[in-house]
């Protein structure tokens, strides 16, 4: 080291007592996103997935939201409430599907899956009954990733987003059984609830998930008699628990339903069903036994439904009277209340688009987190929900083994 001069009295290479420069991770840079929200074919969908406050976040973090004029009215939401946001407007659909993840509420229609290239993510609901094996086909022809946010876990293993509707579901369908049995659309003229001297009306609910527990908490709230049914104990207790009150529970017991159905003035239906061929649990006899001007909501309508007198109506004419009972069967009740459900939606969709741009692109997210992947039906134009694959008989492979090759 001939011709450096250490003028100091250490050691030049000793550096063990001298301040040190703090070693910090290097954190990657985050992928910016162009994101996609497209106006709703859908007549009967109000909702939208992002929020103005929603559309704020992303832009805040850099990324670019192109968002399709109008989109947001339904939801009484409007074009400068987004562009005051930072939210790019486009004029048609066409511009809006150049982005490389298009986010949306109602499954992909012919026309939309036409606007689609190659290696695009596409975010919606999947709805089996609004599908067909030729949608499904065309959609994985375009070789996109394409996920089904109902399906999307947590890290608690829970579905946000269902939850999250289903707890809106659950409280507006009493606002809903409350209006019909008024006389502003022509109800019996009953006020749902109770009042000093008078017998309190009863609600019976079937199923004590999250939309079971919302109606429970909305009926008891009016001052309702509540009786909740499932076939789960473990459900029920944990009804109760989280209601912090007794309230009549049982399991499913037709003798005891039977009798539950014949006092109630409002039925909330809201079970899953898993056992193929099974799509109702009143049936139409129960439902004949009902008194005349009674109200049933089923909430499970577009997976079946709860009562075998249910068949879907929409918006612009959501109910029917059958054996004198009002039949209100929206397959999209959330939609009741859009801009409450958009701001439900919205904060689960800005945090996952940040979530995607952290860990740079889908792939590695979709390796990362397998409760982002639980909503991956397609990946790279390949399907990997065998369920799907078996309802329309297309073959399906597992998104592990994909993964291990990509």
């Amino acid at each position: 080291m001939a011709g450096i001069v250490n003028k100091s009295n250490f050691p030049l290479y000793n550096t063990g007592l001298l301040p040190q420069e703090e070693m910090l991770e290097v954190k990657k840079t985050n992928k910016k996103l162009v994101i996609g929200i497209p106006k709703e074919k859908s007549k009967f969908e109000n909702r939208i997935a992002l929020s103005p406050q929603g559309v704020e976040l992303l832009v805040e973090n850099g990324h670019t939201v192109l968002f399709e004029a109008g989109a947001g009215e339904a939801a009484n939401y409007f074009d400068n409430d987004f562009s005051e946001c930072g939210a790019t407007i486009v004029k048609n659909s066409t511009e809006v599907f150049k982005a490389e993840i298009i986010l949306k509420i109602s499954p992909f229609t012919s026309e939309e899956i036409a606007l689609l290239t190659q290696n695009q993510t596409v975010i919606s609901l999947v709805q089996l009954n609004q599908q067909s094996r030729e949608s499904i086909q065309r959609l994985m022809s375009k070789k996109v990733n394409a996920f089904a946010f109902e399906l999307i876990k947590d890290n608690n293993g829970c579905y946000p987003i269902i939850r999250s509707m289903s707890e809106i579901e659950g409280a507006a369908s009493i606002m809903i059984a409350s209006e019909y049995l008024s006389k502003a659309h022509n109800g019996k003229g009953v006020l749902l609830g109770g009042v000093t001297g008078i017998s309190p009306s009863e609600v019976v609910i079937l199923g004590a998930g999250t939309a079971g527990e919302s109606a429970a908490r909305a009926a008891l709230g009016l001052g309702a008699t509540v009786k909740v049914f499932d076939n789960s104990f473990k459900s029920l207790k944990e009804l109760e628990t989280n209601i912090g009150q007794r309230v009549f529970t049982s399991v499913l017991h037709p003798k005891a339903l039977t009798k539950a159905l014949k006092s109630a003035d409002a039925v909330i239906g809201n079970l899953r069903y898993l056992q193929s061929g099974l799509s109702y649990m009143v049936t139409e006899d129960q439902v004949a036994q009902m008194k005349p001007g009674s109200i049933l909501i089923d909430l499970s309508v577009g997976q079946g439904g709860c009562f075998e007198s249910s068949m879907c109506t929409d918006f612009a004419h959501p109910v029917f009277i059958k054996h004198g009972v009002i039949h209100y069967c929206v397959p999209n009740v959330a939609s009741h209340v859009a801009r409450t459900a958009t701001i439900a939606l919205s904060n689960i969709f800005a945090q996952m688009i940040l979530q995607v741009a952290d860990s740079g692109n889908i792939d590695t997210l979709v390796k990362e987190d397998s409760g982002f992947s639980n909503g991956i039906y397609i990946y790279k134009g390949i399907l990997t929900n065998h369920y799907i694959g078996e309802t329309f008989s297309l073959p399906s492979k597992d998104i592990g083994l994909l993964l291990a090759a990509f």
